[in-house]
């Protein structure tokens, strides 16, 4: 009988403690929700640079893309602060999703800047720097969604140093986006507008970056 009832309550106990949860699943939907908004912020910045689509539209769409990840952002965190059992140390997962909702916070920003300005149109190579960013994004989305696993920890660790890479390449196209600026463009009001969104198009694979630095810490403890 007392095994019996030893052995009910060791259930009673599985059953009341919590899970492991869906912090994959949340972190798989958030860098969907990342490489969707690299992907329309590139498409922002072509309509910006060729008139090729509905800027405002675009935008639109970063606000509601950026206003889900918020949503995952909060579930994740709400789980984090009741569960007994997460998948790795609770500050880094906590570091994990605030990196990832701070890189959609800055696409958000770049493109609400557009507006602020009310720019029309920007040079064509701020269109390199919305395809390398583009990139990134993607790297991260598809970074995220490995680390369920860590015997992925080789392509986890290649994607965070291509991450590290992009960001190297925006800060160099950066420059010479800038450079090209100061010596071309006779307004100083326009020189201002487009050293701030170049400079925020910069951030967003800053923000990209420092998410693969935490990835990394994660896969190298717990690999």
């Amino acid at each position: 009988m007392f095994c019996h009832k030893k052995i009910y309550s060791n259930i009673m106990f599985d059953a009341l403690m919590p899970k492991e949860g869906k912090y994959f699943d949340y972190f798989n939907a958030h860098g969907e929700l990342i490489a969707q908004g690299g992907v329309t912020l590139g498409k922002l910045i072509a309509a910006l640079t060729d008139g090729s689509g509905d800027a405002q539209a675009l935008a639109d769409e970063i606000d509601a893309i950026e206003n889900k990840a918020d949503a995952i952002t909060y579930d994740l965190l709400s789980q984090l602060h009741t569960s007994f059992i997460t998948p790795f140390d609770r500050d880094e997962i906590h570091a994990l999703i605030n990196g990832m909702d701070n890189i959609l916070d800055v696409t958000q920003d770049v493109a609400e800047a557009m507006s602020l300005y009310d720019i029309h149109r920007i040079p064509a190579e701020t269109r390199e720097m919305a395809i390398a960013t583009e990139r990134s994004c993607k790297n991260v989305c598809a970074m995220v969604k490995l680390l369920h696993d860590m015997n992925n920890a080789p392509t986890i660790l290649k994607l965070c140093h291509e991450i590290t890479d992009l960001e190297s390449e925006v800060d160099r196209q950066l420059r010479v986006a800038m450079s090209k600026t100061f010596r071309e463009e006779p307004d100083v009001r326009e020189v201002i507008k487009l050293k701030e969104i170049y400079q925020l198009l910069e951030s967003v694979t800053d923000c990209c970056k420092d998410v693969a630095g935490t990835v990394e810490s994660i896969v190298l403890e717990n690999s």
